[in-house]
């Protein structure tokens, strides 16, 4: 046994680190968080300063009894945890189970998994820094405590969903999308009038080149002015050539990572993090979680030393870059390689985040790239304004020789400069072409998860661990959707010159397409109103950005937590009681008009399975019709004509075989139903155009695609395409089909080796079955677990922490089984029994009823 246990949070980190420090320590992992707050009364004591109630959660157990017995043989326990709060409060929990006194226990830090600072590290430990646990806790405790508070008033207020939930750096972000999808359905794009004219030099030979005048208000404007050009000579009246230079951008921090990575890579933020996680605990870089530009004496020279070796010492130039963000921790790193002579690494996944890294960091300390920019003004005869022509030549390329930053679409599109041909004053120009094309004004773009997480920084909302399990989160509780959005077409208009003669012609262009945008849901339109009205200051973009600066300050051991909670949550807790006791319940509605046919009033409005269209009232005679919105339909902006076309559907198309061929909108999108069939409609078909014709050639298609491929032991064989890819059917039973399998051409063998594989798997499947009452034990990758309905539910562990054997779960009764489902779904048996007994309350009401009838 090793003399030192050292634990750290992850197996992969404790794998890498084990290899550096010998067989001297006993590297081992918690798995993350070993202790979470109750879930009874918010797991917090309100009325002692607010004091936590922390438990060991189930899936946890053996970690810890694991580690206690590991701790009790060991001489010595060090903490290796992350160095930032969540990782100190990791520690201290630790201490905490462990029996170890923090303010002795040895605690080491890095921000890299190398050795040389992994031996510094242990020969420097500290202790639990206190600060930064409180820090955490405080975080950790006002976020349960408005999660807890206001999720309620939710439930009151809103008839729609039972499970909403609201946060207090969530409910900001959501608020965020939800105030940019407004700003962008309020604009009016404005056109005017681009002019560029097209020139050639007298001398000839040389490339064609742009020069622009100033944009014109409208059509009649920009025709006068090229009327006003159709015998003009031009002449270049004035030639600036100036020197410029472009600075390389800083190193990486947890937020500028997530916004290149998005934009050079296409990753979303949960997945940079994953990946850079990944690197981190391989020792490939420094630690993923920072706000800091800084960068070590150390890296500084390894990385100037690269870049002299590969591309020569005029391309090296020092460079330390300082935060605008003051509560960056400056003796933190930014994100970076830990060796620099790895230009790229084995691992497929994490390959392109690292060069992204690499690139970035390189690029940092590289020399400027020296340009030289030239403007011409050039005179136009018959009248008095100028055309303006800009180049730009790269004298000496320096950082871009290896990367140049991406822009986000807010920063507009500032476009390469062309290079001009060698200009001087007096030089006459001849011109080839000049138009004046239409442009219209955009709107602000709708935010990426990047772009989100810039924002959230500029704002001060949250901090570099919490921007991608906002985001999660938002997505996850349906405020918020991720998707592509198809543009519309528009007509715009362009005027030529060209010898002397003008004409004009309408063009059409794609515009408003977008992809991979977050969309605020109604439901998050819907809470996000209602969380404003009433909770102002926890919807205050200031007021929550100050909370972060309290948070550092507890951190940096200026102010005490317990008091700091207090102080928000007196008030915070008077606008709940209030709010719950004079606000009305939200019903997300607006009226659209009046049914023509019926007379009764029409609206938009969220029911409980999402956004729909109301044609009546409740209550009334005749019962109301519902028609659910389409994924692209918003109850602010869909408009009357839209929501009649949604009852539309189903609708009969006629007869095809003597059965009815209708089509409808589904769950999954719309169809074609023929008899008992359904069948999907391609994307991009509009279900209302649908004609007899096209309907039948998809049920044709649909006919042969299902006709048998073969047969298995006297039973068809058919294959098809689904939600989660190809998959072939027999026997009722739904077989994948993996890309191992060419599946234009299964063979016979290939068939019959997938269904017996399918039988084999689906007989090993149950361990035991209580069809009756929707329960199974089942076998599944991880081991065994409990099937309840459409739930599946962990089997836990024995009293004693320990995993059940194969046979003690083969051993386990019913009521055995469901009291493991009770502890995760409480009151599910609870339910049945209420409504058996109601049933059989109604049944004796009525035969009572009956009785007293006949002796009538």
């Amino acid at each position: 046994m090793a003399k030192n246990l050292l634990i750290v949070e992850s197996p992969a980190k404790a794998k890498t680190i084990e290899k550096i420090l010998g067989k001297d320590f006993e590297v081992k992992s918690c798995y993350g968080h070993i202790r979470d707050l109750e879930k009874g009364d918010m797991g917090i004591d309100i009325n002692n300063d607010f004091q936590p109630r922390y438990i060991v959660p189930d899936d946890k157990v053996r970690v810890v009894n694991d580690l206690k017995r590991l701790a009790k043989s060991s001489e010595e326990v060090w903490l290796a945890t992350d160095e930032d709060r969540e990782g100190e409060a990791i520690s201290w929990h630790l201490c905490e189970v462990l029996k170890l006194n923090p303010a002795e226990t040895k605690r080491i830090v890095f921000s890299e998994i190398t050795k040389p600072a992994i031996q510094k590290a242990v020969s420097n430990p500290r202790t639990v820094n206190m600060n930064l646990v409180n820090a955490q806790q405080a975080r950790r405790i006002l976020d349960r405590i408005v999660g807890f508070e206001l999720s309620p008033v939710l439930w009151r207020k809103m008839s729609m969903k039972n499970n909403l939930s609201a946060g207090r750096v969530q409910s900001v972000a959501v608020k965020l999308i939800v105030e940019r999808e407004r700003e962008i359905n309020s604009f009016r794009a404005q056109s005017s009038f681009k002019i560029e004219g097209f020139f050639n030099t007298e001398e000839g030979g040389h490339k064609t080149f742009k020069a622009e005048a100033a944009k014109k208000d409208n059509a009649q404007q920009a025709a006068a002015f090229l009327e006003s050009c159709k015998t003009a000579g031009y002449v270049v009246t004035d030639v600036q050539v100036k020197p410029a230079k472009k600075s390389p951008a800083a190193p990486f921090t947890t937020s500028t990572l997530q916004q290149e990575a998005s934009r050079k890579l296409g990753y979303g933020v949960s997945r940079t993090m994953l990946l850079a996680q990944k690197l981190y605990e391989s020792g490939y870089i420094t630690y993923m979680r920072t706000d800091s530009v800084n960068l070590s004496e150390t890296a500084l020279n390894d990385i100037h030393g690269q870049i002299k070796n590969k591309f020569g010492s005029g391309y090296a130039q020092l460079r330390k870059f300082k935060n605008k963000n003051e509560s960056a921790q400056e003796a933190h790193e930014a994100i970076r390689p830990t060796y620099m002579e790895n230009e790229s690494i084995g691992d497929a996944d994490t390959r392109r985040l690292y060069e992204l890294i690499w690139k970035r960091t390189m690029a940092s300390q590289m020399a400027d790239a020296q340009l030289e920019r030239t403007v011409a003004k050039i005179e136009i005869s018959t009248n008095k304004e100028l055309l303006t022509a800009e180049g730009e030549v790269l004298k000496f390329d320096g950082f871009l020789k290896v990367y140049l930053e991406d822009k986000d679409e807010e920063d507009g599109d500032e476009g390469d400069a062309a290079m001009l041909p060698p200009l001087k004053v007096g030089d006459k120009l001849q011109l080839k072409e000049m138009k004046a094309t239409e442009r219209f004004t955009r709107p602000a773009p709708r935010y990426t998860e990047a772009s989100l997480v810039k924002k959230m920084e500029e704002l001060g909302i949250g901090r570099p661990s919490t921007y991608a399990p906002t985001i999660s989160t938002i997505l996850k509780r349906g405020y918020v959707e991720k998707r592509d959005k198809e543009g519309t077409e528009r007509s715009y208009q362009t005027i030529i010159l060209r010898n002397e003669t003008i004409s004009s012609k309408t063009l059409v262009e794609n515009t408003g397409a977008e992809k991979s945008k977050l969309f605020p849901s109604d439901l998050g339109l819907v809470v996000t109103d209602f969380l404003d009205e009433h909770f102002k200051n926890v919807m205050d973009y200031g007021f929550t950005a100050k909370i972060e600066d309290q948070f550092d300050q507890i951190a940096q051991g200026k102010k005490e937590w317990s008091r700091m909670v207090d102080l928000f949550y007196h008030p915070f807790k008077e606008e709940v009681e209030k709010t719950i006791e004079t606000a009305e319940r939200i019903k997300g509605e607006r009226e659209l008009g009046t049914d023509p046919a019926t007379g009764k009033r029409v609206t938009a409005r969220m029911g409980r399975f999402g956004p729909m269209i109301q044609i009546g009232e409740v209550g009334e005679e005749e019962k109301p019709q519902f028609a659910k919105l389409k994924a692209t339909q918003s109850i602010e902006t869909i408009s009357f004509d839209e929501a009649m076309k949604l009852f539309a559907l189903p609708k009969t198309l006629g007869e095809h075989n003597g059965q009815e061929v209708s089509v409808g909108l589904g769950r999954f999108g719309p169809y074609v139903k023929y008899g008992e069939q359904f069948i999907s409609i391609p994307r991009g078909e509009d279900p209302l155009e649908m004609e007899l014709d096209r309907a039948v050639e998809l049920i044709s298609e649909k006919e042969k695609a299902d006709a048998p491929i073969h047969f298995y032991n006297d039973k068809p064989v058919t294959k098809g395409k689904g939600r989660f890819g190809p998959f072939i059917k027999w026997d009722d039973l739904f077989i994948n089909v993996p890309k191992a399998y060419n599946f234009e051409r299964l063979s016979k063998s290939d068939i019959e080796e997938l269904i017996e594989k399918k039988i084999e798997k689906e007989a090993n499947k149950y361990i035991q079955q209580w069809p009756a009452e929707k329960i199974a034990l089942e076998n599944g990758r991880w081991g065994p677990f409990i099937r309840y309905g459409k739930k599946m539910l962990k089997l836990g562990r024995k009293a004693d922490g320990e995993k059940y054997t194969e046979e003690e779960v083969q051993a386990l009764t019913l009521e055995e089984v469901k009291k493991m489902i009770e502890a995760q779904v409480p009151g599910a048996f609870a339910k049945k029994a209420k409504a058996t007994k109601n049933a059989t309350g109604k049944t004796a009401a009525k035969k009572t009823a009956t009785k007293k009838s006949a002796k009538k």
